[in-house]
C-alpha cells in the first residue's frame, strides 16, 4: 500500500510519520487490497478548541473510498481515533462485499410449497437483517432536472434548506451536484 503523510498548519514529526504509516498498514488485516492511503495531519488555530490536533485518513482500494477524522489534543491521539473509526468502516465494507459476492441461497424470495406464500424463516431471515443496521434505500424520488449554472444550483441550495443540490450544469451539460461543507461554504461535485 502506497502511503503519503503530510501536516497543514503542522508541521508532523517523524516519530509520527513513522507511527501512521504502521498504524494505516495494519489495517490491510482486516481487508487486502488497499492501494493508496493518504494521511493528513492539521492543528486548529481557535484557542477555545481543546482538541487541537486534527488527523483525516483517506483510504482508497476495492472501487471504494473509505474516510475517517478525529480530532484530539494529541496527534498521536487523534491517529488512534481514526484508526478505531476505520477499522469500524472497513468492517462494514468487508460485510457487504461478502453479501454481494455470496448471496444467501434461497434469497430470491423462497415460497412455501404448501401455501404459496413466502417461507417463514426467510421472512424471520429478512427481518433480522434489518434490524442488523445494513443500509438500504427505503424512498426513491424522481424529479425533472432543468439545466443551470452552478450559482443558480447554489442559490437553489439555499432556498430548499437541503444539505445538497442535484443539477445539469448549464456550461458542461453534465450532472453535478452543490453541497452545503461543513465550514459553511459551498462546494461543487462534477464528473471528470
Amino acid at each position: 500500500m502506497d502511503v503519503v503523510v503530510r501536516g497543514r498548519n503542522a508541521e508532523v514529526s517523524e516519530v509520527v510519520k513513522a507511527t501512521a504509516r504502521e498504524k494505516v498498514a495494519k489495517l490491510s488485516r482486516h481487508l487486502d487490497g488497499w492501494e493508496h492511503a493518504e494521511i493528513h495531519f492539521s492543528e486548529e488555530r481557535n484557542p477555545r478548541i481543546s482538541d487541537k490536533e486534527v488527523c483525516e485518513v483517506t483510504l482508497r482500494g476495492h472501487g471504494q473510498v473509505v474516510r475517517a477524522k478525529a480530532a484530539s489534543p494529541d496527534a498521536l491521539a487523534a491517529l488512534d481515533r481514526v484508526i478505531a473509526k476505520l477499522e469500524h468502516q472497513i468492517a462494514k465494507l468487508k460485510t457487504r462485499l461478502a453479501k454481494r459476492s455470496h448471496p444467501r441461497p434461497g434469497a430470491a424470495g423462497s415460497v412455501d410449497s404448501r401455501t404459496g406464500r413466502p417461507d417463514d424463516d426467510q421472512r424471520d431471515q429478512d427481518e433480522s437483517d434489518d434490524e442488523a443496521g445494513t443500509d438500504r434505500i427505503v424512498k426513491v424520488k424522481r424529479f425533472e432536472i432543468k439545466p443551470m449554472t452552478p450559482e443558480e444550483a447554489a442559490l437553489q441550495l439555499d432556498m430548499l434548506g437541503h444539505n445538497f443540490y442535484f443539477f445539469t450544469n448549464a456550461d458542461s451539460g453534465l450532472a453535478s451536484v452543490v453541497y452545503r461543507r461543513h465550514d459553511g461554504d459551498v462546494g461543487l461535485i462534477e464528473p471528470s
